[in-house]
Order: structure tokens, then sequence, then C-alpha cells
């Protein structure tokens, strides 16, 4: 998968923006039901994300740039209802 660019709405703490809190997927905005994992790398930092709907993917944050990408997906499971 290509890394495709996307909006990312952010829980902004005192460290500005922290995590994502929304992410704009097919011209609608979906909540960020869960951040289930982060790492760093220099530059960027990566989350692992839990949306409302039940999908999970991985987000990433170029610092530098304030650009988010998009570096994996992982469907949601159909024997499991998405969280609401």
């Amino acid at each position: 998968m290509d890394a495709k660019i996307v909006r990312v709405e952010c829980y902004a703490g005192y460290k500005g923006a922290e995590r994502p809190a929304r992410v704009l997927l097919n011209g609608q905005m979906v909540d960020v039901a869960q951040v289930e994992d982060r790492w760093y790398s220099p530059g960027t930092t990566y989350f692992r994300v839990l949306l409302n709907n039940g999908e999970r993917y991985v987000l990433c944050r170029q610092e530098a740039q304030d650009v988010w990408t998009i570096e994996a997906f992982r469907a949601a499971n159909e024997d499991q209802p998405p969280k609401r």
C-alpha cells in the first residue's frame, strides 16, 4: 500500500497535537475509538488506531511538514459490530 495523505484532527494537550482524534475518510470524519500503540522515528510519530467503524489504521505524522499519511490498514472484523 502506498502512503496516502489524509486529514487528521488531533487532541491538543500541553504538547500541541498529541494524538489523533478524528480521521477524514471518504469525505466523512470518523472518530478514533482508541490509540492502541504509538512509536517514534526521527521526525515522525506513528499511531496504530482503532476507529469507531471497527477499522484499524497505522497513521504517520511527519512533524516538520505536519503531514499525516496512512501507512497500513486492516478492515473491520465482520463478526464484531463497530464500536460506538
